[in-house]
């Protein structure tokens, strides 16, 4: 298989287009054109369905696109490290991370990142829907107790968990009762299952507000309209202050945030150091460490 017509492709199923391929690589579009349908004709495949306005990949195509552009671009950067004199972290590298661990965290640690390898241009978007990496071009994904995917691999790097807070005005419901509460959706979510000294119980919670944000969940907690449930590391400031008082362990599992990407197999020297990085900064993966890190 040609290597470079293999590349041309790839170009053009990233960049969507021959068009918007040539001008971003500065190649004749017509040199593009010829090196594709020469690749086609040579594995006999048609590669992309040539619309009048629009060029798409055929499930062959895609199929192709996702297991070689990972291993050209490794290439790439290998033979770049190579020409360069050594594996030092440069170029640009795209994260996408969740929207609570961005907003406590992911600022302070791009900024260290940044000021580390000054040759990186670090990306971060920040979502909480499950990503396509080879399909949106991202070279790490932070996500939270994902779904096992023998696509990707990867660690948990920090752990937290999940525990009711309330102000300390109001009292814990006793009986049936139901309590005020600030739940993060509007779903139909009406109980707490708790763990506390005297073992499991049951809560029943009365939503008094949904909101889309863990952070304006805690805010409002803070403001007495009633209780929730966070993430400890959210809240160990408020808990150690007495402004919040804690009702109890969610019975259930631990969260787990996880870095994730495509192959183990020559790892870019981007990806290692930013896995240090996190390293570093939450060395034991702790709630505590996260909180503390939240409140620096």
């Amino acid at each position: 298989m040609d290597l470079l017509a293999l590349a041309d492709f790839n170009l053009v199923a990233r960049h969507g287009g021959f068009g918007r391929a040539a001008r971003a690589a500065g190649r004749p579009k017509a040199t593009l054109s010829r090196r594709v349908a020469e690749l086609e004709a040579s594995l006999d495949l048609r590669l992309f369905e040539r619309g009048a306005r629009k060029l798409v990949l055929t499930e062959e195509g895609r199929a192709l696109f996702q297991r070689t552009g990972l291993l050209l671009s490794e290439l790439e950067e290998t033979a770049a490290a190579i020409a360069f004199g050594g594996e030092k972290p440069r170029g640009r590298l795209r994260i996408s991370a969740p929207l609570l661990f961005s907003q406590t965290a992911m600022g302070k640690i791009a900024a260290g990142f940044a000021l580390r390898y000054p040759e990186v241009r670090l990306e971060v978007t920040t979502e909480d829907r499950a990503v396509d990496m080879v399909e949106e071009g991202f070279d790490l994904v932070i996500r939270v107790n994902p779904d096992p995917d023998e696509t990707l691999v990867g660690r948990a790097f920090l752990r937290d968990r999940l525990v009711i807070v309330a102000p300390p005005g109001l009292a814990r419901p006793a009986g049936d009762l139901a309590v005020p509460a600030v739940v993060r959706t509007a779903g139909d979510q009406r109980s707490w299952d708790v763990m506390d000294a005297n073992g499991r119980s049951t809560i029943r919670i009365a939503p008094v507000l949904a909101l889309s944000s863990l952070v304006m969940v805690r805010d409002a907690v803070r403001a007495g309209v009633g209780a929730a449930c966070l993430p400890v590391s959210l809240v160990s400031q408020d808990l150690a202050d007495g402004s919040l008082v804690h009702w109890g362990d969610i019975d259930g599992p631990d969260i787990a945030l996880w870095t994730l990407y495509p192959s183990k197999r020559l790892l870019s020297a981007r990806v290692s150091a930013f896995l240090d990085h996190l390293k570093q900064a939450f060395p034991n993966g702790t709630p505590d460490e996260l909180a503390g890190y939240i409140g620096k």
